[in-house]
């Protein structure tokens, strides 16, 4: 299982954590997920790649993210 940490630009409100944090815990693979909108990151826990949950977050919105 690994863990992974991003930075995410575009999150401007709760209805945007939410969105980031369904799409990402949709992934299969994922066990934990944890956003925080007041510092922008990104904590997932799972068997799954960057790649992956980048991918999750641009289709959650206009939201980018990058690893920390």
């Amino acid at each position: 299982m690994s863990t992974l940490d991003f930075t995410v630009s575009g999150m401007t409100c709760q209805h945007c954590v939410a969105s980031v944090t369904e799409e990402v815990t949709e992934l299969p693979g994922v066990s934990e997920v944890d956003v925080d909108l007041a510092t922008g990151r990104l904590h997932v826990v799972g068997e799954v790649t960057a790649e992956q949950v980048q991918a999750a977050v641009a289709e959650a919105g206009s939201y980018t993210a990058q690893p920390a």
